[in-house]
């Protein structure tokens, strides 16, 4: 399993506290109703602002 930083993971769980209020938008603008895509966008956010974030598996 990956290791995720703190500050990584309380940036994924602020997005799936907006999806599940309805209010995380995705890039094109259109409400993101999937878990996955909120983790990722909590994760996306979290590596810009610098945090431990492991790279993407490509075997999944």
């Amino acid at each position: 399993m990956a290791k995720y930083s703190e500050k990584a993971s309380e940036k994924v769980e602020k997005t799936m506290h907006e999806m599940k209020e309805g209010k995380l938008k995705s890039g094109s603008g259109k409400k993101v109703t999937s878990r996955k895509q909120a983790i990722a966008i909590g994760l996306s956010e979290a590596k810009k602002e610098g945090a431990k974030v492991p790279k993407k598996n490509p075997s999944k």
